[in-house]
């Protein structure tokens, strides 16, 4: 029986590991102590996805993708909330309140959203005029989140939960940005700063993030080979 349960737990996940995105199913994984998984590394270049992406995530061709007993999950919080009904354990990172689970929601989209445009743009940008309004996008993004958190531990108060996970990848990228906008995060948001230290604590994020001079080593690399930008 064993044998039969393994094979029907079969779990992959098609990752990367400088994607905030497959960083996120990863810590949710941790969260529910699922650790036993074929983890497998995609080359992201657009002539090289492979054959197993392609047929798993025809639409966007795209990581993450989680593949569980055979089935194929994509989208990072769509896999965030799969993986939390799936198994469910006893720290759900949704509320079981619909007005709590649909303010969680709301605000992981705006980090998928407005918060990763501006991060992006702030990165990947070579004009300087438009890399200020990227930084000044970026901050304003952060200090409305740092509304959002108070003076709570996580977002979701004492739980570490779905906003926490959607945003805490980003965190292993602060460096790039400061690098990039030449500025100090924690000068001009220190709540996030010091919730984003208080979740590194956590054996889930710390394992799954990489370290930030690592991370800022490759990206300050593909930024000046791909964009031209020094």
């Amino acid at each position: 029986m064993e044998g039969v349960r393994e094979k029907e737990e079969e779990v992959k996940l098609l990752d990367f590991w400088a994607s905030m995105f497959c960083m996120r199913v990863k810590i949710a994984l941790a969260e529910k102590a699922i650790t036993k998984y074929d983890c497998i590394i995609e080359d992201l270049g657009s002539d090289h996805k492979s054959s197993l992406l392609l047929e798993m995530n025809p639409i966007h061709k795209k990581i993450p993708v989680l593949i569980h007993n055979h089935k194929p999950i994509s989208e990072s919080m769509n896999i965030v909330e799969y993986i939390d009904e799936y198994w469910k354990g006893d720290t759900p990172f949704l509320s079981s309140h619909p007005y709590h689970r649909a303010q969680s929601r709301f605000w992981a989209h705006f980090v998928d959203t407005k918060f990763f445009e501006a991060s992006n743009k702030l990165w990947r940008t070579k004009d300087s005029k438009e890399r200020e309004e990227a930084k000044a996008e970026f901050i304003e993004c952060l200090k409305t989140l740092e509304d959002v958190l108070g003076d709570k531990c996580y977002f979701e108060g004492d739980k570490f939960g779905y906003i926490d996970i959607a945003l805490i990848p980003f965190y292993s990228w602060f460096q790039v940005y400061e690098t990039c906008g030449s500025f100090n995060i924690e000068l001009e948001c220190p709540k996030i700063i010091a919730w984003g230290k208080t979740c590194v604590l956590r054996h889930s994020v710390n394992t799954s993030i990489p370290e930030m001079d690592k991370l800022s080593e490759f990206i300050l690399e593909i930024r000046k080979q791909y964009f031209g930008i020094s």
